[in-house]
């Protein structure tokens, strides 16, 4: 509710006072509506959303040496999320990232595989994984659907009539990837991967070490939208990563 609150503030008197009222009740139900969307509303928006990036990016052929890297390196990971199944790709761009969404899709970035090592890389899909179960990409997937709400109302303010880009897939995944989770959840996440990882007796010293290496690589550098970007800093996830493996627990 905070998130869509924010997104209508960015309009403000003068602008309100100018806008046609029956396209500022629709935009304000359409935002709303964001927080009551069904998990099967969430799932579809997914795959369209998923798909879009996959008509943006190239992905790697199935014969290729990251494609083959990243089925090896999943053998041991969840087949299913939440109900769905597990969709692995790789997209062929040197940026450092990975995400999910609730629909089971799941894209790993050749960047972040040039950079990682096997342990490392599965703890990292371990985390992206967490995010999805722990209802974390559906939030998400909400306020990226907020968003759009408010850019409608923008467009009317213009008088413009606003149309609500619901059905622009891509446009929804460029703001669910824009779209920052909160350090509690991110914390959170690299809690439910270190615990996949103990329950699949997979090595978790990789969760720790992936830390140490985004905050080398951010040392100087803009992380734009990438797993740069995350909450909290990478060097206080990998302290507290060690401190449950030193513990055990």
């Amino acid at each position: 509710m905070l998130a869509i609150a924010a997104t209508l503030s960015l309009a403000g008197c003068e602008t309100m006072k100018t806008m046609d009222a029956s396209k500022l009740t629709d935009v304000g139900g359409t935002a709303f509506k964001a927080m009551s969307l069904s998990d099967g509303d969430i799932a579809t928006m997914s795959d369209q959303s998923c798909a879009s990036m996959d008509q943006k990016n190239p992905i790697a052929p199935a014969g290729s040496n990251y494609t083959v890297r990243l089925n090896q390196v999943v053998r041991s990971m969840p087949t299913t999320v939440n109900g769905k199944t597990a969709n692995y790709k790789v997209y062929m761009t040197k940026d450092v990232n990975a995400w999910a969404m609730a629909n089971g899709c799941i894209r790993v970035y050749s960047g972040l595989m040039d950079l990682m090592n096997d342990d490392e890389l599965r703890g990292v899909i371990g985390h992206e994984i967490g995010h999805v179960a722990l209802g974390h990409s559906k939030s998400r997937m909400q306020t990226a659907y907020a968003a759009s709400a408010a850019r409608g109302l923008a467009s009317a303010a213009g008088g413009v009539a606003g149309q609500l880009s619901q059905s622009q897939a891509g446009d929804l995944a460029e703001k669910f990837l824009n779209a920052q989770f909160s350090q509690s959840q991110e914390s959170a996440a690299d809690s439910y991967s270190f615990d996949l990882l103990s329950e699949r007796k997979l090595e978790r010293k990789g969760l720790v070490t992936s830390f140490q290496k985004l905050a080398k690589l951010s040392e100087g550098k803009s992380s734009g939208n990438s797993m740069l970007s995350s909450h909290p800093p990478s060097t206080e996830r990998a302290a507290a990563m060690q401190k449950r493996l030193d513990s055990g627990k």
